[in-house]
């Protein structure tokens, strides 16, 4: 690509691409995104997913290209457990894991499902051992090299998943690590900021002194969005060297959730030229179908799933997509709407519109109006915004028009 920056999809800053800016990235030859929607996803505060929600969403995320599904945690209920089968049954595309805790039985619970792997979970901070479990610091590592023994006995393929990693001590996390490795089983690492309470710079950092003590083990970025970076992390693990991405549509999860799917791809493909194997044109559908099933609520300007991301209100900016509309629509926007499926970017009619607005209105509803008509109609648009307090519905416009220009 002659200009990795600029395409008809895309406008970003040439600048991402310089070599002081690209040197000391790290990325793997293939990028993996592993969905965490049906296990994290739900865990956000009064998300109810049923079996046939799950199912749905798992195909939708298959059809948009992910890599991997974690479908549950089989331990959780009956329901779940059903639709981890059905899942893993239907043969969609993308591996399907479960998600456990560090124990023999949800190890088998798992494997009974049929999945292709699992995501065994341990708390690996001392305090959090001590005061949320209440476990002497001995337990946790026997009962995580039992259970993900078990899993390489079950033939699973085993992502051992660190809780509170970033909070720990490091030399304490590495031993851990260390015996599991050595005692037990892992063909991944999970890196957990369960929190979300790291710099960019740490997360550099964490990734690097994990791959310096297991240079051969699958790195992969799990991080929370407490302080608003799990994207910006996951992203910096990703160009440090870790391998796989644990995301969720929309970024819903527990607390404040985590990395959204869609903002990783795009940013990906856009910022910093990784392609995926996500097709981007499929995240607008996708993002829609979970609001849809989860009932969860976004603001309209929310990135790439937004239904108001690409509508524009205030005077210059409308001016731009009046003389930039077509091919040249990347001058207002750094991405396309059709990039990653959204409708067309439009004029919207508020308190905020000016006379290229109007006219735009105008045009759209054959509507001939002279200068001073043009004027008269901006003032009685911002009043009527301003009453309701919102945009204006296009046939409120058409009824101010017509009583404008009709007298």
């Amino acid at each position: 690509m002659a200009d990795p920056w600029k395409t008809d999809l895309w406008f970003t800053s040439p600048w991402n691409f310089e070599e002081p800016v690209t040197r000391e990235q790290k990325f793997a030859s293939r990028v993996q995104l592993h969905d965490i929607t049906l296990r994290d996803g739900e865990q956000q505060a009064g998300i109810v997913l049923r079996a046939e929600d799950k199912i749905a969403i798992a195909e939708k995320l298959a059809e948009a290209g992910v890599d991997r599904i974690e479908a549950g945690m089989p331990a959780v209920s009956r329901d779940d457990e059903r639709a981890i089968r059905e899942i893993v049954r239907r043969k969609l595309g993308p591996k399907i894991l479960a998600f456990a805790r560090c124990l023999v039985d949800d190890v088998k619970r798992a494997q009974d499902c049929g999945v292709d792997g699992i995501v065994i979970e341990i708390p690996s901070s001392e305090h959090i051992i001590q005061h949320a479990y209440g476990w002497p610091m001995e337990r946790a590592i026997d009962l995580s090299i039992k259970a993900t023994q078990a899993a390489k006995e079950a033939g699973l393929f085993t992502v051992f998943f660190t809780i509170d990693a970033s909070r720990a001590d490091l030399r304490w996390l590495l031993k851990l690590l260390g015996q599991v490795a050595s005692e037990g089983h892992m063909d991944a690492i999970a890196l957990v900021d369960t929190m979300g309470c790291c710099s960019p710079g740490t997360i550099r950092y964490f990734v690097r002194e994990v791959r310096r003590a297991f240079p051969e083990t699958q790195l992969e970025a799990h991080f929370h969005d407490d302080y608003g970076l799990a994207t910006a992390n996951t992203l910096e693990a990703l160009a440090s060297g870790a391998q796989v991405a644990h995301v969720s549509v929309l970024g819903i999860g527990e607390r404040a959730g985590g990395a959204a799917l869609e903002d990783v791809v795009l940013a990906l493909k856009t910022l910093y030229g990784v392609e995926t194997s996500v097709r981007p044109d499929r995240l607008y559908g996708l993002c829609r179908m979970v609001l849809e099933r989860t009932g969860h609520r976004i603001p309209a300007n929310k990135s790439a799933a937004g239904e108001a991301l690409f509508h524009v209100e205030s005077g210059i900016p409308a001016t731009w997509l009046r003389r930039c509309r077509g091919p040249l629509l990347t001058e207002v926007f750094p991405m396309h709407p059709r990039l990653m499926g959204q409708p067309d970017a439009e004029i919207v009619m508020g308190k905020g519109s000016g006379e290229e607005s109007v006219r735009d209105w105008l045009e759209e509803g054959a509507i001939k109006a002279t200068p001073e008509q043009v004027t008269r109609l901006i003032a009685m648009v911002k009043d009527m915004s301003l009453a309701k307090k919102g945009l204006l519905t296009r046939e409120e416009f058409a009824t101010l028009a017509r009583w404008v220009v009709e007298g």
